[in-house]
């Protein structure tokens, strides 16, 4: 038996989140503030500033912060990379970090990081893997009366957790759910890849 790298997305996606929290952690230089953190305001002269839209999602305030998303990335990125490939996974975390990155910027006078966001998309994405076209899962319905309608309720507590964050993210993961039902060919890639491997 021999460990493989099964899900290289959400593998790549966890050590480099870990990876620039311990550099800053260690060299206290401000990494994640100068570049994986967008701010209430950006500049559009800046490029770093667009790319700070998307990069938000790898920067973490913390090892709890951190800890505390990869739960669940880790739990649920590798059957989403089955099932949609690995491609398609990484296009709706760039796609679910920019909507809430721009919608941050837009809306609140505040800063975001984290991957707060795409936690909140795997989860709703996650209650569409056995669906077919037409039909609309019962495990979706609860996931939304569970998940985001204590989102919003807690969205007006005042703490320093993004639930507006949670909410876009669980509402691209709808998104992707319903828009793009997964094939068992759209896995192949994965599966591929991940055979190679083994």
């Amino acid at each position: 038996m021999r460990i493989t790298y099964n899900a290289p997305v959400t593998l790549t996606f966890a050590l480099l989140s870990a990876l620039v929290l311990l550099v800053d952690s260690v060299t206290g230089m401000g990494l994640t503030a100068g570049l994986f953190m967008v701010g209430p305001t950006m500049s559009l002269t800046d490029p770093l500033d667009y790319l700070r839209l998307v990069t938000h999602a790898v920067g973490h305030a913390g090892w709890g912060h951190l800890v505390s998303n990869f739960a669940f990335i880790l739990l649920l990125g590798p059957i989403l990379e089955e099932k949609y490939g690995s491609r398609a996974l990484l296009l709706m975390m760039i796609v679910t970090a920019l909507v809430t990155g721009v919608l941050n910027v837009l809306i609140f006078p505040t800063g975001l990081l984290g991957a707060s966001g795409i936690v909140f998309m795997m989860i709703l994405l996650s209650s569409f893997t056995n669906v077919r076209r037409g039909e609309i899962p019962l495990t979706f319905i609860l996931v939304v009366l569970l998940y985001l309608t204590r989102e919003l309720v807690t969205a007006f507590q005042g703490d320093s957790i993004s639930q507006f964050a949670h909410i876009a993210g669980g509402v691209c993961g709808s998104l992707f759910g319903f828009l793009r039902p997964a094939h068992p060919a759209d896995g192949l890639e994965y599966r591929s890849t991940h055979d190679r491997q083994a």
